[in-house]
């Protein structure tokens, strides 16, 4: 499984779309967003799930290019929603531009991603728009509890872990099984590894929020310390006000009741108390259960030893990864 094959013809392809059209300032904002770079992480596991049940992962390209332009939509109004100012170690659409233009032009990569499905005859089309729509509401379901989770103060961690399902991991198996319906591949085993992605996707998550704050600003590309910002109630958070005593656990709900213009000292006292009470080592636990527990789905599926291994490998990639 050659990961920069796979990668390489998914560029070339999203060089070849052309956004160089009119109105400019609609479609120069989805040039950028999806010019900026980022892990490609959804389109290359379609190709991938296409190729392991195919052998002809080229023609997964058009529902590759759907899943990220889905996917760069929903960071565009994220970004919006957080006030974020940097996306992938640049400006983010909306400070590049202005937030009308950030609101309207993710709106068009919406409908975008959906026409890249017409590439496909219509039993494949039906199948891919049918994942697609349910998976599109299931991530917005999961940004709304994103955004619930920051006024409540009684979230649950298993509360945390059906968000993160919902608004990032859903994509992450979508995004393998719709490779495996463009390969006409059985349904059980499309949904087999969808749920592999399903649990990837949860400590690819889970990584994320680690790297949020502990990760190396030079390579994460995001603020560190956003989330603490924002008072998202991440399972760092969660989990340090279960395991942390009453004075730290006072300072933390103390600390995520606010909104400071400085917040220079709020991300130094918050992170300080994450590591007092080896949230770090706690973390990067859960995200090996989750990875692990993903694994167990290579068991069930129908696909060559060497296929199985590799996407093994892909997924204690993503465990130890720094960006």
């Amino acid at each position: 499984m050659d990961l920069s094959k796979y990668q390489e013809s998914f560029l070339t392809y999203l060089q070849e779309q052309d956004f160089n059209r009119e109105p400019f300032n609609l479609y120069a904002p989805v040039d950028y967003i999806l010019q900026l770079g980022g892990k490609r992480l959804r389109p290359i596991l379609t190709l991938i799930a296409c190729d392991i049940f195919s052998q002809e992962y080229i023609k997964a390209l058009p529902a590759a290019i759907a899943v990220e332009t889905f996917h760069n939509f929903t960071l565009v109004h994220d970004d919006i929603m957080d006030e974020a100012p940097l996306r992938r170690g640049q400006k983010t659409v909306h400070e590049k531009w202005d937030t009308n233009t950030g609101i309207l032009s993710g709106d068009a990569m919406l409908i975008l991603a959906y026409q890249y499905f017409e590439n496909y005859e219509p039993v494949v089309f039906q199948k891919l728009a049918k994942l697609f729509s349910k998976t599109a509401l299931e991530v917005c379901d999961g940004q709304q509890l994103d955004v619930d989770f920051e006024t409540r103060n009684n979230v649950s961690i298993n509360e945390y872990i059906k968000m993160i399902s919902l608004k990032t991991s859903v994509l992450v198996g979508a995004a393998l099984k719709m490779g495996a319906i463009v390969a006409e591949a059985e349904e059980e085993q499309a949904n087999y590894l969808y749920d592999f992605g399903l649990n990837l996707g949860i400590a690819f998550q889970l990584q994320d929020d680690y790297l949020d704050t502990f990760g190396n600003p030079e390579t994460f590309g995001k603020q560190i310390g956003g989330d603490i910002i924002e008072n998202k109630k991440t399972y760092l958070y969660l989990k340090a006000l279960e395991v942390a005593k009453k004075e730290d656990q006072e300072k933390l709900v103390f600390f995520y009741s606010k909104k400071l213009k400085d917040n220079s000292a709020k991300i130094t006292e918050v992170t300080s108390i994450f590591k007092q009470n080896d949230i770090p080592k706690l973390t990067q636990d859960l995200i090996k259960h989750y990875t692990e527990k993903s694994f167990e789905f290579l068991t069930v599926l129908n696909i060559s030893e060497n296929a199985k291994k590799s996407l093994q490998e892909f997924g204690e990639n993503l465990m130890f990864r720094k960006v």
